[in-house]
Formats: structure tokens, sequence, C-alpha cells
């Protein structure tokens, strides 16, 4: 059983990552974060006292839900959406993973400025490609390889078989791939 303790640093702990997904389904910081704070306040009311092992998945299925609900009461609404690129801040309030990584700058090949600069364009490019998936495979490879989760929790998150993860996740790699190479981008 959780404790308020365990709770309260796992809330913490998800709190970025998981209204960074939800800005990214959204596409806008109010609704983002609204969802977010009701995932949170959920999860603490109706599974506050089960396992912290279980927490992280129960959350991720919770956020899910609440985007998908989001997206029921909108539909009509939804004529919107930002750039991703606006989410960054000069703060580290809401800083984005890929570009708070920690680097070694005597080994950073990024540390001249036209390297700096093809850096950033090309997460710009990212940006743009992810934006651009549809949102069950947007929200597939975020499940997968941003917050970390298995096929079998990404499946449980998203209530779908494993095999329709797999399928989002290789299109969407494909997609992303088949985006950035038609801008000069390879690995």
């Amino acid at each position: 059983m959780a404790s308020r303790t365990e709770l309260s640093d796992f809330l913490a702990s998800v709190e970025r990552r998981a209204f960074k997904q939800a800005v990214y389904a959204v596409r806008d910081d109010d609704a983002a974060l609204d969802i977010v704070q009701d995932s949170m306040m959920r999860l603490a009311e109706k599974y506050g006292a089960r396992p912290v092992a279980e927490l992280p998945l129960l959350f991720q299925r919770i956020l899910q839900n609440a985007i998908r609900d989001y997206y029921r009461r909108s539909r009509t609404r939804m004529g919107h959406s930002i750039s991703l690129s606006a989410l960054e801040s000069s703060e580290d309030e809401y800083a984005d993973p890929l570009e708070t990584l920690q680097i070694d700058e005597e080994h950073n090949p990024f540390a001249t400025p036209p390297a700096a600069l093809l850096q950033a364009e090309t997460l710009n490019l990212l940006e743009e490609a992810l934006h651009n998936l549809p949102p069950r495979q947007r929200e597939a490879f975020l499940l997968r390889y941003w917050e970390g989760l298995d096929i079998a929790e990404t499946a449980a998150a998203m209530d779908c078989s494993e095999g329709s993860v797999k399928t989002h996740c290789s299109r969407a790699a494909h997609a992303l791939a088949a985006a950035l190479a038609a801008k000069g981008i390879r690995p």
C-alpha cells in the first residue's frame, strides 16, 4: 500500500512528463493542466491505497482516459493548435527532456554554434513530425519511447491489444523517419 509520502513523490515525479504528454495530445496548455490535475486527483482518490508499483500504469490509464474524454467533450471546438516549440521555457518549469539532458561539454557534439543551430532545427522538425502523427500513433509512441512503458503496459494504458501497440509504434517510427528523411535528416 502506498503511503501519502510515496503517492506524493510519485505524483511529483510524473507531473511534468504528464503535462507534456497532455499538451502533445490536446494542444492547449490550460486544458492539459486541467487534465493532468484531474488525473492526479482521480488517482489519489480512487487508487491511493494501491501498492506503489501499480501507480505508474494506473496513472497512465487515467491520464489517457481523461485525454479521450477531453476530445469527446470538445470535438467541435478543437480548431486551434500550438507549436511544441512554444512549450520551451526560460525557466525549468516545463522543460522538454530532450533539451534538458545533462551533456558533458568536453564531449558535446553540439558545442559549436552551427551544430547547436542544427540540433535546434532537428528538434523543431521532430516536433512537427510528431505533431502530424495520428493521435493513436502519437499516444503509443510517447508511452513506449518517452514514458518507457513496455508493450503490455502501453496496451493496458491505451485500452487496446499488444498487437495494436506494436502496429501503432511501428507506423509512428516509420512516419517520423520518413518525415525527417524528407527534410534531409538521416540516422
